[in-house]
């Protein structure tokens, strides 16, 4: 009662005051405060952070109160950097911060769901059959009850079921699949593993065990730049963000720093106080060019023509008018530019042709071991040499692979000349191909002829076979390439920066819209800052430039200017692509359990864009053809067909791989040749040269070449990254589409030659599709089984990012909430079923499989010279060189569990390794043993356990280098035996270091130097690529062992794209068929579809979540210019459709001065299940950003079998580009809710 009379005596009461009555003592109640203290109240904090695909990966404290997750906070703990850099934190941002939300929320999945009319169906087979297996077959045999649940996909109709339930049905849809169809039918797709590691290998380790296919994902995202392959022989490999620091010129080039990389962002900010200068190159007025001291504009898709036209500049001022000594002595050393090139003949001029080999000459130089792989250069003497390095030297011989500047021959120590001009035998002209004059009506072009001729110095040489042949070095090819005049009357050739010749700033300017004195300016800045600094200069870039179709010719401008200036491998400096979580540090620990290595080898993999490409039908509506890609100087007879044929023929030839693989179940291939008393390798080649057994993607439509089960996890597949969603929806699920375009059959459109064509496409190719989530995403919508998984704060994980070198774990701050299990819990539990189901069907099994010529082999030297088809008669069928290996692995179906719960025996039968290097793994076994404990009886014995996450973790951390320093330094040890040089120097210091998943939960932890990364962990320089190979003089993987500016594999001069070229966006036809069929009285026109990444979301999540909604529009938005707007009658949030022949998408406009006339922008990836009306165009609901995408792979990806161009695991291969799409921009008339709630509405056209 006295604090109830308190409150009435409040403005009563007097006290004693001070600072002259500014202040007065009260003594009054604060038992308000409690109400705050109870509302911050804690039990606990424990760490984790966000699987989520950011790069930030960045350590969050979660606070549990009862048991419940409450909010989450920043960490502040790192480990601090040295005293002349600043801190990683803060690090963090608003999406991260409301990830609790989610937890408890309506989104959130609690139980196993099952589509209503399978679970019925499900259910009455069961009464009929006892055996799952039978079971199933009754339901996916009979067409009509098969469709009938196919067709009910995106329609909502899910239905509670009970984890014994989904587990049994899952495991007898996949025993069906491999008994019947073959193990390469069943697929998982579940992207970037470094944010969430375990996860993935959770389900990747049950599909290997098993034999399925494992999905890739970096080249399917368009995060894979395909130039840092054919450059460096390298995935992708990049500065961490705190090296931004170090440097003192960046040009941040397509990239959003402060929105796409937030945590980061502090760097960019701070190094400005440091006065390095900063420029921000993108098209519309974004978020970097307010932290920038300059914004160039160019035309979207544009890039490689400014890039062009900026190493014109570099070139000429600062290698050729005013020569700098540290340029010169770099290119010399790390680049082929003192390569070799042998010039072809043509009519009236010369082309450049390969690469001139040891081999090529009379006594090969010398060379005994792989003298086909050596390349040549005169070095300062006038003499030939086959300097160290190249990739004949890393297979085959020991010591000599290395950049120290000595004859591979003799040892002696070696200067390579760059240039032949003043010791040349003559000039010659020699064409280079021009792409630049093919503008389309949306983008402007300077016509010039087709094949520009240019004066070279060149060499005529006597080769081995008795014939003559001129050479000249890649760097004139280059000075040619780039139009600078060297005193050789060159017509082609600029005199000036005004000029309008290919590739100088005035022709950049009518090209990309900049004016020529600002890409004057900036190139000699850029170019004078990496002199003066050697080679301090830096471009970070992203996914604006890597989302094109010609993707690799943007990157491969910038990476020239770079090499050109001695930036890459120096601190500071260099090519920094932030585009997805690719770093996976502990690598090389995290494969063996990923992919069961342990257990069997080699596991199922499957390049995606090809995969989908194929499966969703896609190339039925192909409307680019190889031709309008091809050089003007190629041969074009030798290269007809369909885009799909070009890869047809990559498949068969060991380049790529293919899913499912063969057209006969390759269980079945082993009885069939033990029957006929032959190995199955033997029998497989007989096979497939008689062509009893053929590819399956020659006949992908047969009804038996298609994949049947599908799991995803960790993905929205269908609602983020599905490029051509419309054709997922009708070709691989069977249910509704909105596909306006008529296929090849219907619209007279080029036949492919190698895939049997039928006039009606299969759809509903899958049989099942099991998606497991933490909420229910659009792809949820369209599954048929969907499994709740724990979210990022009820499960143990590991996560680590390119930009910080920290391991971060994700923690179970509570038990994961409802019915909901961790990704190992679930596919644990589904190895368990399988297991149990699969007796009486499967047993112990040979299991064909074909892989791809890998890169970081040997194999990778499998075809040096031209490219020839077995299938064409124009060489033998020999596995592993003119055609995939052909390889037999032992699976036991029933100990499937217990292969998938335990390390298995080849981890010491074989070891370990990564990157073309292994070693001995005899000790982490031993320690695993003691860690995790060993399996008491059954199939794996004696073996270590995984039984939980945590197990698993263990295994990553105790066999990787990264975090093991004993692994280490026998990576390094391993690494040193092929270059000759002691590199063990780089982690000896943290030999004794062994990082424990406990150890990560209590604060960051560093990781340690590794030969399978090409930058250091050091305390005194800031992880950087390339470092090592510059001053550890490590090769870099690649033909020449040095950065290769000249592709030479005949595909890659027949497409025009040996050297640096400008290749205009493609013209995907996809907007003339449509626009105004289908009229709403409303104008239309058409603009070019632009999808970055936005600021309310990462990828599709926490775009459903109500406080990214609350800050944002809530819902679908379509940014366009005001000048666009105008003529369509639009204004600012009105609701409009955006379609083409593709598909159709609604959503509300967003008009911006900072969007340029003729781009739109929708910000990938916004959901279809939050407020979206239906089309006027498809009457159907929505769509996605994706709806309107189609794939267009490029042959140039598909090449293997060669050096850096070799295939690996998400290394190399064709890409998921997108940006070259156009669309019809209309606003909508009806607004129709699809509800039948009588909310739809008329939306009045502007007056």
């Amino acid at each position: 009662m006295s604090k109830f009379l308190d409150r009435f005596r409040y403005f009563k009461q007097k006290g004693e005051t001070f600072a002259d009555g500014h202040g007065q003592l009260l003594e009054t109640n604060r038992d308000w405060e409690d109400g705050y203290r109870q509302r911050w109240q804690h039990d606990k904090i424990v760490r984790s952070t966000h699987g989520v695909n950011c790069t930030g990966s960045c350590s969050w404290k979660i606070y549990v109160k009862n048991g419940l997750v409450t909010w989450e906070t920043q960490q502040t703990d790192y480990p601090r950097t040295r005293p002349d850099m600043p801190n990683h934190e803060p690090r963090g941002c608003p999406r991260g911060a409301s990830y609790s939300w989610y937890l408890y929320s309506a989104n959130r999945l609690k139980y196993p769901l099952m589509r209503k009319r399978l679970m019925k169906m499900w259910r009455e087979a069961k009464k009929l059959h006892r055996d799952p297996v039978e079971a199933w077959a009754s339901i996916i045999e009979d067409a009509d009850k098969a469709k009938s649940f196919k067709q009910a996909r995106g329609r909502g109709g899910f239905v509670r079921s009970s984890w014994q339930e989904v587990n049994e049905l899952i495991a007898a849809s996949n025993v069906y699949t491999v008994k019947t169809y073959g193990p390469d039918r069943v697929a998982g797709f579940s992207p970037i593993p470094a944010m969430s590691m375990v996860s993935y290998a959770s389900g990747a380790r049950y599909l290997s065990l098993i034999g399925g296919t494992c999905l890739s994902f970096y080249d399917w995202y368009c995060d894979l730049p395909p130039a840092s392959p054919q450059t460096w022989g390298e995935q992708t490999d990049v500065p961490e963000s705190a090296d931004w620091y170090n440097s003192s010129y960046i040009i941040a080039w397509g990239s959003n720093v402060p929105q796409t990389r937030t945590p980061d962002a502090h760097f960019f900010t701070e190094v400005r106080y440091k006065g390095t200068k900063t420029v921000a190159v993108t098209p519309d007025y974004a978020e970097i060019a307010k932290l920038c001291d300059l914004w160039l504009a160019p035309k979207q898709g544009t890039d490689a023509a400014m890039a062009l036209a900026m190493g014109h500049v570099m070139l000429r001022e600062f290698h050729l008018d005013n020569p700098r000594q540290y340029f010169t002595d770099y290119v010399r050393r790390y680049t082929d530019m003192p390569m070799l090139v042998m010039l072809e003949e043509r009519d009236g001029y010369y082309a450049a042709g390969r690469m001139l080999r040891a081999a090529d000459l009379v006594d090969s130089l010398g060379q005994e071991n792989n003298p086909e792989w050596k390349t040549v250069a005169i070095n300062s003497n006038g003499e030939m040499v086959a300097p160290n390095g190249s990739i004949g030297f890393r297979w085959g011989e020991k010591g000599k692979w290395n950049l120290e500047q000595r004859d591979g021959t003799t040892g002696a120590e070696t200067e390579l000349q760059l240039s032949l001009l003043g010791s040349q035998d003559e000039i010659a002209d020699v064409g280079f191909p021009y792409f630049g004059g093919e503008g389309s009506e949306y983008f402007n072009h300077v016509a010039l002829d087709n094949v520009l001729l240019h004066k070279l110095p060149v060499k005529r040489l006597q080769l081995a076979d008795g014939s003559s042949a001129l050479i000249t070095t890649v760097y004139d090819l280059t000075m040619a390439n780039y139009g600078l005049e060297r005193g050789l009357n060159d017509e082609n050739c600029a005199a000036s920066y005004d000029d309008t010749k290919a590739y100088t700033p005035a022709w950049a300017e009518q090209i990309t819209g900049v004016p020529r004195a600002q890409i004057i300016r900036i190139a000699r800045e850029f170019a004078d800052n990496a002199d003066k600094t050697h080679g301090r200069s830096m471009i970070i870039v992203g996914a604006g430039l890597n989302h094109w179709y010609h993707l690799d010719m943007n990157y491969r401008g910038l990476i020239n200017m770079l090499v050109f200036c001695g930036c890459v491998g120096q601190s500071g400096g260099g090519w920094a692509h932030y585009v997805g979580q690719e770093k996976l540090r502990p690598q090389t620990g995290w494969q063996p359990l990923a992919f069961a290595l342990d257990w069997q080898r080699p596991a199922r993999h499957m390049n995606s864009t090809s995969y989908f490409y194929n499966h969703s039908s896609q190339w039925r509506y192909e409307t680019v053809t190889a031709e309008e890609l091809l050089s003007p100087m190629a041969d074009k007879s030798r290269y007809s067909g369909h885009l799909i044929d070009f890869n047809v023929r990559a498949e068969r030839m060991g380049w790529l791989p293919s899913a499912p693989q063969l057209g006969t179940n390759p269980l079945y291939i082993a009885r069939e040749a033990e029957k006929a008393g032959m190995t199955p390798v033997d029998y497989t080649v007989k096979s497939l040269k008689e062509g009893s057994i053929r590819f399956a993607a020659e006949q992908p439509e047969n009804g038996k070449n298609h994949p049947r089960n599908l799991f995803i996890w960790r993905s929205n597949l269908l609602g983020s990254s599905g490029k051509g969603h419309e054709y997922m929806l009708k070709y691989l699920l069977g249910t509704e589409h909105g596909i306006q375009g008529l296929d090849l059959g219907k619209q007279g459109g080029v036949k492919p030659e190698e895939v049997e064509w039928r006039d009606n496409g299969l759809d509903g190719k899958l049989d099942l599709v099991v998606t497991l989530d933490f909420r229910l995403s659009s792809t949820c919508l369209y599954s048929d089984i969907v499994l709740p998984t724990a979210t990022w704060y009820e499960k143990d994980d590991m996560n680590t990012s390119d930009m910080h070198p920290f391991i971060h774990p994700l923690s179970a701050a509570v038990d994961p909430a409802w019915e909901s299990k961790s990704d190992w819990e679930i596919y644990k539990g589904i190895a368990k079923k399988f297991s149990e189901v699969c007796v009486g069907h499967l047993g112990k099994e040979t299991d064909v499989v074909t892989l791809p010529i890998q890169h970081d082999s040997a194999a990778e030297l499998a075809q040096p010279l031209d490219v020839k088809d077995w299938k064409k008669g124009e060489c033998d069928l020999i596995p592993g060189k003119t055609a995939p290996h052909i390889m037999t692995v032992e699976r036991d179906y029933p100990a499937t569990y217990e292969r998938f719960t335990s390390i298995g025996p080849l981890m010491e039968k074989i070891g370990n390794g990564g990157k073309g290097i292994v070693w001995n793994t005899q000790s982490e076994m031993d320690l695993l043993r003691k860690l995790n404990y060993t399996k008491a009886d059954g199939p794996a014995k004696g073996q270590p356990m995984l039984n939980t996450a945590i197990d698993a973790a263990e295994m990553i951390l105790t066999l990787a280098p990264e975090t093991n320093g004993q692994v280490a330094v026998k990576a390094w040890a391993a690494l040193s035996e092929f270059t000759g040089r002691d590199h063990t120097h780089l982690a000896t210091n943290k030999e004794e270091e062994k990082i424990r998943f406990r150890d990560i939960q209590a604060q960051p932890r560093k990781i340690i130097s590794s030969p399978t990364w090409s930058g250091l962990e050091d305390e005194h320089v800031s992880y950087n690529a390339g470092y090592t190979n510059v001053h550890e003089l490590i090769p870099w993987r690649t033909l020449s062992g040095r950065q290769q500016l000249y592709q030479d594999h005949q595909w890659m001069r027949d497409f025009g794209e040996s050297l640096l070229v400008y290749r205009p966006p493609i013209d995907t036809r996809s907007v003339k068929e449509v626009m105004g069929r289908k009229s709403n009285g409303n104008p239309e026109k058409a603009l070019n579809f632009l999808t970055p990444h936005q600021k309310w979301g990462i990828h599709s999540t926490y775009s459903d979540n109500l406080l990214m909604l609350t800050l944002s529009r809530g819902g679908p938005i379509v940014w366009m210019s005001e000048t666009d707007a105008k003529d369509l009658g639009i204004e600012d949030n009105d609701w409009i459709e955006v379609f083409n022949s593709n598909g159709a998408l609604t959503a509300r406009a967003v008009v911006s001065q900072r969007v340029p006339a003729g781009m739109t922008m929708m910000y990938h990836a916004q959901e279809r299940i939050v407020n979206l009306p239906g089309s006027e165009i498809t009457q159907q609901r929505g769509g996605i950003h994706n709806s309107v995408t189609r794939i267009t792979p490029k042959p140039t990806h598909m090449i293997g079998g060669y050096a850096q161009l070799a295939y690996g695991f998400n290394y190399y291969g064709t890409v998921g580009s997108n940006r070259d799409e156009f669309v019809v921009v209309r606003k909508m008339k009806n607004i129709n809710w699809l509800d039948g709630e009588g909310n739809d509405q008329v939306q009045e056209s502007v007056k």
